[in-house]
């Protein structure tokens, strides 16, 4: 049996007779680079405060920082978006529950929360690893300076660590926007999504995928880029070497 190759089938139009299948792929593009941008957000600022508090001298604080990790990090991505979206509704007082299930884009946001709480416990660990592999003198230091624990972090950690860790972040978030492909499964129009759509209606299913790749490789390609800028103006000479 011989494939019929038809790389003209992206400018035919699609089943809802308003768009080409090469439109509906580059919508899934948007969904997949919002919720990515959007994940990794929250990710960051989450990791940042669990980060810290895994290196935090109130012994609670650490062990309340680890049970989050250890959780949010070993559970399954794909359990997780389950749990959020067709599970807690499910919990909550029945008027809560259907205001949830009516959500408008409420599986954009379920997305955002639940990759966002996964990806935030991989960042907490990279802050953590950075910021115990900052020399102790640094903030042995900052107390001498009279600077308290916050402006510790605030001014001396924290700045040195995101340094260190700027190529790991790299990976994860281009982990962030390839694990996006999960959010097909609680129905977000991602790239994927939209790829296996494609391939559902035309049975052109090397096109539609290959051109899905095309379009991650070329998001993750400039994101990369753009990482390396980033990490080449923050180098510190003589602390961090570049390679």
């Amino acid at each position: 049996m011989n494939y019929h190759w038809n790389w003209h089938i992206f400018w035919d139009v699609s089943p809802d007779g308003a768009n080409s299948y090469l439109d509906l792929l580059l919508q899934g593009l948007l969904w997949t680079v919002a919720t990515a941008l959007c994940a990794w957000l929250l990710a960051l600022v989450l990791g940042t405060c669990v980060g810290v508090a895994r290196t935090a001298r109130v012994a609670p604080a650490r062990r309340l920082a680890k049970w989050y990790v250890e959780v949010f990090r070993n559970v399954p991505l794909l359990v997780q978006l389950f749990l959020w979206y067709f599970v807690l509704p499910e919990l909550l007082p029945p008027a809560v529950g259907l205001w949830l299930k009516q959500l408008h884009y409420s599986s954009f946001l379920t997305a955002v929360v639940g990759l966002g709480l996964f990806m935030s416990a991989r960042v907490a660990e990279q802050l953590r690893a950075g910021i115990e592999s900052i020399p102790p003198g640094q903030r042995a230091a900052a107390t001498a300076l009279g600077l308290a624990g916050s402006q510790t972090y605030r001014h001396v950690l924290l700045p040195l660590a995101f340094r260190i860790i700027l190529p790991p972040l790299t990976s994860e978030f281009l982990n962030t926007i390839k694990n996006t492909s999960t959010a097909l499964t609680i129905g977000l129009l991602e790239l994927t999504a939209q790829a296996r759509s494609m391939q559902e209606f035309t049975f052109q299913v090397f096109e539609a995928f290959t051109a899905a790749t095309v379009l991650y490789l070329a998001v993750n390609l400039c994101v990369v880029s753009a990482m390396h800028y980033v990490e080449a103006r923050l180098v510190i000479p003589g602390f961090i070497v570049r390679k």
